[in-house]
């Protein structure tokens, strides 16, 4: 047996991740490739950063996102503390000059990989693209206003992050059941530099992205000109409506989500998921005004 054909029968232990674009769909055909050269800065900043070798790293352009895989000389906690850091930090400075942030969902597991000259595959490789494109992800991006939504495999977090270590917190993730093509699994999500989200009751939608509001900006509307630019930096400093303060070096505090389940309504932001009766409560009637 040769030695290719060895490391086909031979799985590898590594760290899978996945990561995928936010609505990449809605981005035309002249901005899609200024979308995926930013995702290839921010892996390659932070693989640069955290001082991973180049030759670890295993990497499939998915089109819409990519799919890596590093090999297991690479300490795991490396890139869940630094590399996760240096990538949130460079996918920030990207959103800088967009009016439409990009937005990554990552999805990471480790386990038996196998390789051959097309790719990698196996069911670390299923469960890492499963993680990253579920549904639960989408939600939390979109209802948290967020860059970048990391998901973990039940496993890497009670084997790596439950330990904690540098830039590894594990009291900023939260649980939350998912429902895969091979099952319910656990999976834990975090937010980088905000603490852990709170995970919406009941199932999320199953379609493709979370409903976009009505009034947001499109994907591919993606560039600001240079007075936009100017008003954005000299209105970062500013509180936003709801206290969090704006600028980028600063943690923002967690936005509001409720469950109502009286009339089974969902609410984030006042952008109301599923269709609601709204209706005043008091003690006792108030008087009309004519």
């Amino acid at each position: 047996m040769d030695d290719d054909a060895m490391d086909v029968a031979e799985a590898r232990y590594e760290l899978v991740i996945s990561v995928d674009a936010r609505r990449s769909g809605e981005y035309d055909d002249v901005d899609k490739p200024r979308m995926r050269a930013r995702i290839y800065r921010v892996l390659e900043t932070a693989f640069t950063h955290a001082k991973v070798a180049r030759d670890a790293v295993h990497m499939e352009d998915r089109g819409d996102g990519v799919l890596l895989s590093v090999a297991g000389r690479v300490a795991v906690t490396r890139l869940l503390g630094l590399w996760l850091v240096e990538a949130h930090e460079k996918l920030r400075d990207e959103n800088r000059a967009l009016r439409v942030p990009l937005g990554l969902r990552v999805g990471m597991h480790v386990g038996p990989v196998r390789h051959d000259d097309r790719g990698i595959s196996g069911r670390a490789v299923d469960l890492a693209c499963r993680l990253a494109d579920s549904p639960m992800a989408r939600v939390l991006l979109d209802a948290e206003r967020a860059d970048l939504v990391v998901v973990v495999s039940d496993a890497l977090y009670e084997d790596v992050v439950s330990g904690g270590g540098k830039f590894i917190e594990p009291a900023h993730y939260a649980l939350a059941r998912l429902k895969i093509k091979e099952g319910d699994v656990n999976a834990w999500f975090h937010l980088p530099g905000r603490p852990a989200p709170v995970i919406p009751a009941g199932e999320p939608p199953t379609a493709a992205d979370a409903p976009r509001p009505a009034d947001a900006p499109r994907a591919s509307d993606t560039r600001v000109d240079d007075e936009d630019h100017e008003e954005h930096e000299e209105h970062e400093e500013h509180e936003d409506a709801d206290g969090a303060v704006g600028a980028d070096d600063r943690p923002r505090a967690p936005r509001a989500q409720y469950t109502v389940h009286g009339d089974m309504s969902q609410h984030s932001d006042n952008v109301y998921q599923q269709p609601v009766h709204i209706g005043r409560i008091t003690d006792s009637p108030r008087p009309r005004k004519d």
